[in-house]
């Protein structure tokens, strides 16, 4: 792994659940780590609803757009977490790959999307522990 680890997340749309681990690792890394996220098949803007959830928590992607997966954004990542994407995401030897089995918040509630925010914030808080472990 490089000096500076890069986590790719990556989910079908890149308007929820990706944003917001993105979102959360960016914030909680603190420039430590280098952070992406893309789609499969991203839509044309962020979840309004994961925005508000995020916001609820203080942190801001409302700003964010939704990107489409590349096979540099893999090559270029250390880590890869997929959520939901299946067989879209490219697998390349040495990397290391987890697939995070996640609710999709697209057409949900802001009750229905608080849960999978924390279950987010949760595993974002392991693997920061896991990539970082002197500096957590």
């Amino acid at each position: 792994m490089t000096a500076k680890p890069t986590v790719l997340f990556v989910c079908v749309h890149n308007a929820g659940r990706s944003q917001m681990a993105a979102g959360y690792l960016t914030a909680l890394a603190q420039g430590r780590i280098e952070v992406l996220s893309a789609g499969s098949e991203p839509k044309d803007q962020i979840n309004p609803v994961a925005i508000a959830a995020m916001a609820e928590d203080g942190i801001d992607i409302a700003n964010n757009v939704p990107k489409i997966l590349t096979t540099e954004a893999v090559k270029d990542s250390d880590v890869v977490i997929t959520m939901g994407c299946g067989d879209a995401c490219p697998i390349f030897p040495g990397k290391r790959y987890e697939d995070w089995k996640l609710d999709d918040p697209a057409g949900q509630g802001i009750e229905s999307v608080r849960p999978i925010r924390d279950d987010i914030k949760a595993r974002i808080q392991v693997l920061l522990a896991e990539l970082l472990p002197a500096q957590v």
